[in-house]
């Protein structure tokens, strides 16, 4: 085996390798914007759809707020009125008429009720309806729609379902996952 004397030339051995050298496949892409839509959808797709839901949930738990503080209104009317007194009314109708109000949007068997009569304006202190470890309802239920004249505490609750928890979006403010609703009044019975 005989070994050749003659010098290799390495430039005109690699001069044919040319990585960086531009070949039709590469040309061919660089002009070419099919495909760039979709790619931009895939990239914002995600962080669309999450804002539109945060907008959806936090519109859909500000109008239950407000159905369920205009219901409590409109049923502590009645008190106030002297217009369940007179038509002997208990806890379980304070509650439908509370549920009238509500359009359906919530189950009123998990909506929480206490009318009770206080010595005065002063004395209408709130306390915590729910344990704040574990979200479980605390608040004893009661109804006392007093005389006329008398000052009511009426309190509604209700532990709204949370959806989304996407981007750490979160409106739930219990340990449940549920966020509370409220509505609270303070008013003195018409002399009836």
């Amino acid at each position: 085996m005989s070994i050749s004397s003659k010098p290799v030339n390495l430039l005109r051995l690699f001069a044919r390798y040319r990585p960086f050298r531009r070949n039709k496949t590469t040309g061919q892409f660089k002009g070419d914007e099919n495909g760039v839509t979709a790619v931009e959808f895939g990239l914002l797709a995600l962080p669309f759809f999450a804002i539109i839901g945060a907008i959806l949930e936090t519109s859909l738990i500000f109008l239950a707020s407000q159905i369920l503080d205009s219901a409590v209104n409109d049923s502590s009317r009645l008190i106030k009125t002297g217009q369940a007194q007179s038509a002997d009314y208990t806890s379980t109708e304070y509650r439908a008429a509370i549920c009238d109000g509500l359009y359906e949007m919530f189950d009123c068997n998990n909506l929480r009720i206490r009318v009770s009569e206080v010595a005065s304006f002063g004395a209408a202190t709130l306390s915590n309806v729910v344990d704040l470890t574990d979200g479980s309802w605390t608040i004893v239920e009661n109804y006392d729609d007093g005389a006329g004249a008398s000052i009511i505490l009426v309190e509604a609750y209700y532990k709204w379902p949370t959806m989304l928890d996407i981007l750490s979006f979160d409106l739930s403010n219990l340990a449940d996952g549920t966020r509370m609703l409220s509505a609270v009044r303070v008013f003195r019975n018409e002399p009836f």
